[in-house]
């Protein structure tokens, strides 16, 4: 019988090592991609030809939001999600159960889908420059102050009401 045969590789210990450092960065690369967060959904009601709701669909996409879009505008769908108009802007959207009226900051969406307060959502009435998507270029780095909305909905008489959810100056 050849000693050949029954003696190890002399690269057996080398090849142990380098599996075990395999496999350990293997398991710590595990909890970060288990630890990432899913895109939360959105769904948006706009008009086609909007460039700043584009700008904030993208701005949304880049914090963590998958954005499904109807350019359809958003009269209809504000008044279905009972939006008065005088807290209107260019574009409506749904996440959760949270309406999204114009040009909201993802950081407050996050804030809202965090916090769950009984709410209809959130609006930024008008389009106010330096929000997000009325932020671009064209604006020269214009930042107008803003405040962000949360809606409220009265139950015994359905008034709507709003307080400052976050304010920008």
């Amino acid at each position: 019988m050849s000693n050949t045969a029954t003696h190890l590789p002399s690269d057996l210990p080398r090849r142990r090592l380098m599996t075990g450092i395999a496999a350990s960065l293997a398991l710590a690369a595990v909890p970060a991609l288990a630890s990432k967060p899913e895109k939360i959904a959105v769904e948006v009601w706009k008009d086609p030809n909007c460039g700043c709701c584009v700008d904030w669909i993208k701005h949304m996409e880049d914090n963590g939001f998958t954005v499904t879009v109807h350019d359809s505008g958003n009269t209809t769908a504000r008044a279905k999600l009972g939006l008065p108009t005088r807290l209107g802007s260019c574009h409506t959207a749904l996440v959760g159960n949270y309406l999204l009226e114009g040009h909201v900051p993802a950081s407050d969406v996050h804030k809202l889908l965090k916090q769950k307060p009984k709410a209809l959502g959130l609006t930024v009435p008008g389009m106010p420059v330096g929000s997000p998507g009325m932020d671009g270029p064209d604006y020269g780095g214009r930042k107008d102050p803003y405040d962000v909305l949360l809606v409220t909905r009265n139950l015994m008489n359905s008034d709507v009401s709003t307080s400052v959810f976050t304010s920008y100056r």
